[in-house]
């Protein structure tokens, strides 16, 4: 059954007389309402319970809610940044791999790999896959599929994992080679996603700044449409927004920025240091994003932005993605808490600068038993914190709240619907802007 056909009775049918809707008035919504086209019915406990923690906190008249469930279903909702739901481990293949002595290298590879492509080759985890998909109501996600890391070798090996379950799920699930595919997806009732790198591939061999920026339209050549200047740390392209010293954007880092406009990636300076993204900002030519950060006015973190760098973005033509992590929003760091950073952009900026890329993904609820299988060890090497991974104390602070569930896509678009925004404000928010930009960087490719 499509979104289109799934009735807002559906939506709210295993939530009903649920304490946690609070005020809503359910009853006479529902009667006034049976034949409306709205959003999918939870199809699992844990989006039911996300759904109610978010209606708990949004409270929406029936007529808002119904409204907005309407709107998103007919709506392209095109993700800035995320994660395609997470397949569970299989947790036999790496018990079985761990008793045949497989080094850390390959049991590393086969945590990461098998939630990026069991979707493809296991038809429970197949389902559930579809299931969170659908429920959220996205057409297309500007997906992960590379590393953070500068390393091609790295950044090719997840860009293999979704090339291979885009290629595997291709009737459900395509890979989107054009910012037309996405288009198409939509009309088709098809899911999509569309490829981010994370990082600008550089083979480190520094023979000269041509040969090392090469790489860029290779990746392009491989589908990746999207790529960090920095993650957390410094690179030689500039500083990440983890160091405690940010020295902008290196001369190379100038040089890369161009190369990517000349070849159709978009610049993305979600993880930079503020200094860096400004001047990415400065040095860009075409339309550039922050496709998953907050606002520095409205909660000062490091993976945040100020106004001025947020200005400078959207002087390229570009847009800031809003995400769900809880403690990069602040205060409650609920549904409402980043309702409110959409609020603050897009009054500020204007509703044409501001997306949602959430940064969170949906994970099978198969996973923890698939875990379970695998042996604990007690000779395992003490991990070690991934290069990349420079948080200051207290960056990462909070657990993600419920209600900020990647399922809940349906509620994001109610809560815009409650805080006054018009239809096409909306469906610029859900996927029209990133589909502009996107459009944008692509059809100036050299």
């Amino acid at each position: 059954m499509s979104m289109e056909n799934l009735s807002r009775r559906g939506f709210l049918k295993t939530s009903t007389g649920a304490a946690a809707l609070g005020t809503v008035a359910l009853s006479s919504g529902v009667h006034q309402t049976q034949a409306a086209a709205a959003s999918l019915a939870p199809p699992n406990e844990t989006i039911r319970k996300a759904r109610e923690a978010a209606l708990a906190i949004l409270k929406p008249s029936p007529k808002d809610l119904e409204h907005g469930l309407e709107l998103h279903a007919g709506s392209l909702v095109f993700e800035s940044y995320g994660f395609a739901p997470r397949a569970a481990p299989d947790g036999d293949k790496i018990r079985r791999a761990m008793e045949e002595g497989a080094s850390e290298t390959e049991l590393g590879d086969l945590r990461e790999e098998l939630p990026m492509i069991r979707m493809a080759t296991d038809e429970r985890e197949r389902q559930e896959f579809l299931q969170a998909f659908r429920a959220a109501g996205v057409t297309c996600i500007f997906q992960n599929a590379g590393e953070e890391s500068n390393d091609p070798l790295r950044l090719v090996k997840r860009l293999a994992r979704f090339t291979f379950t885009t290629d595997l799920l291709r009737n459900e699930l395509c890979k989107a080679v054009t910012p037309d595919d996405i288009v198409a997806a939509k009309q088709q009732k098809r899911l999509c996603l569309y490829f981010s790198a994370n990082g600008v591939p550089l083979p480190q061999q520094w023979n000269n700044v041509r040969d090392e920026l090469g790489f860029i339209r290779v990746f392009q050549q491989l589908g990746i449409r999207m790529m960090h200047v920095t993650y957390n740390r410094r690179n030689p392209l500039g500083d990440g927004c983890g160091e405690s010293t940010d020295g902008g954007l290196s001369d190379f880092g100038r040089a890369a920025v161009a190369e990517m406009n000349r070849v159709g990636v978009i610049v993305d300076v979600a993880h930079s240091g503020w200094r860096t993204s400004l001047e990415a900002a400065q040095t860009s030519q075409q339309p550039m994003v922050a496709s998953h950060t907050t606002a520095a006015a409205v909660h000062r973190h490091i993976r945040s932005k100020p106004d001025d760098v947020i200005r400078a973005i959207c002087d390229t033509g570009g847009l800031v993605g809003i995400c769900c992590i809880s403690g990069f929003l602040g205060g409650a760091g609920h549904i409402g808490t980043f309702l409110d950073h959409i609020d603050y952009v897009a009054k500020k900026f204007g509703v044409e600068r501001v997306a949602i890329g959430t940064d969170i993904a949906y994970e099978s609820r198969h996973a923890a038993s698939e875990r379970a299988k695998i042996p604990k060890r007690s000779d395992a090497p003490r991990s070690q914190p991934r290069w990349e991974a420079l948080w200051p104390e207290g960056s990462l602070s909070g657990r993600g709240h419920p209600s900020l569930a990647w399922t809940n896509w349906p509620l994001f678009t109610v809560g815009l619907v409650q805080r006054g925004y018009g239809d096409d404000a909306i469906q610029k928010i859900l996927g029209g802007n990133v589909l502009r930009v996107a459009r944008a960087v692509w059809g100036s490719r050299a």
